[in-house]
């Protein structure tokens, strides 16, 4: 089966304390929402201590028009999206000519030509790559992209498929939408970026292998379509975000995850490495109300949330490459997101720890 090879995320440069984005908050609703006083405690109570930002504060203020935001969004998607890339291939000694798939996910903008034709046109990669542009999966995207990517490389043994999740969230913001969901938004996303390269079974001869695709599953709930998404306005992307996600999770997410596993003869107690999308502080209490797992099995999740925020589905490759460079145990690992739908996606891993 494929492996993982490599994984490099990007820290922005505007990362900021979550104390300076309440106190901007504060000053861009305060002159047309006299009530942003009661609301604010929402920032205190996310767990987040730092947000990755991919500009400078007090330019938020400055981004009126869709049109401005959508500009902003095409330009530092293609700029960080290049520097992962090449961060990432540089990690797995592979040229960029080796690239013959390229799955780009995100929610945060739109291109046309879709933003992996920019890339390799850009670094003038193969222009036989085989493209995947994946747009409204959410924070789901970045799992459900490895598992389309991994499928590439089931397909071709001799695959070397790039996945490339980018969320910039900040570029949504709206200043004029006093809606609970914005507040609650505001609070929690961040922006990041995210490259990933995945191999067929051709190149496992060669390379140091630690981290196997087993299998993946999506699954939509019906009757949910208004849990989590965008409402598209003229003057953007409005958030909807709704506070039943933490009780779909008690209900449904154990009972998913067991009858997964149970498909690869696996129980839930088989499950050693955690690798989830963190969502928010009740999200992650609700997994681990529903799971039950022994120990704080969701310690590296919530460290990328504390320290960078809500990234969307670029979130969950940082908590992957967490676990590649701070250790994992020797075992399976469950990669798991939910998304606008509302759905559930999860990879399964193999991963072991080289002798």
């Amino acid at each position: 089966m494929p492996y993982i090879h490599a994984v490099s995320s990007i820290d922005f440069l505007h990362k900021i304390e979550q104390s300076q984005v309440k106190a901007l908050a504060h000053d861009l609703f305060a002159p047309t929402f006299p009530q942003i006083d009661k609301l604010l405690d929402i920032f205190d109570n996310t767990e987040i201590e730092s947000r990755n930002f991919c500009k400078p504060l007090e330019d938020y203020a400055l981004l009126n028009s869709f049109e401005e935001r959508n500009q902003e969004y095409i330009r530092i998607t293609l700029e960080a999206s290049v520097q992962a890339i090449e961060d990432c291939l540089k990690k797995c000694a592979t040229t960029k000519e080796a690239i013959t798939d390229i799955i780009f996910i995100s929610s945060t903008g739109l291109a046309t030509p879709s933003m992996d034709a920019l890339i390799i046109n850009h670094m003038h990669l193969n222009p036989h790559t085989n493209r995947t542009p994946v747009f409204g999966l959410g924070c789901g995207g970045g799992v459900s992209g490895m598992a389309k990517a991994n499928m590439a490389a089931v397909a071709n043994p001799e695959a070397v498929a790039l996945l490339v999740a980018v969320e910039l969230c900040s570029l949504t913001f709206l200043k004029n939408d006093f809606s609970k969901s914005n507040f609650v938004a505001s609070s929690l996303f961040s922006d990041g970026v995210a490259a990933c390269i995945i191999k067929g079974d051709a190149h496992a001869a060669n390379q140091q292998t630690q981290i196997r695709y087993k299998a993946a599953e999506s699954k939509l709930y019906y009757d949910s379509l208004d849990v989590m998404g965008w409402e598209f306005l003229d003057s953007g992307f409005k958030v909807i975000f709704s506070q039943d996600i933490p009780t779909i999770i008690h209900k449904n997410v154990r009972e998913d995850v067991t009858s997964f596993l149970a498909k690869q003869q696996l129980q839930l107690s088989d499950i050693k490495n955690f690798i989830f999308h963190p969502g928010g502080k009740k999200v992650l209490t609700a997994y681990s109300e529903a799971l039950t797992m022994p120990g704080d099995f969701l310690k590296q999740t919530r460290t990328i949330m504390n320290q960078n925020g809500n990234m969307s589905s670029a979130t969950v490759l940082y908590v992957l490459q967490n676990f590649m460079e701070q250790g994992f145990e020797n075992g399976y690992g469950l990669m798991m997101a939910l998304g606008p739908g509302f759905s559930c996606e999860m990879v399964l891993l193999d991963m072991q720890n080289p002798i």
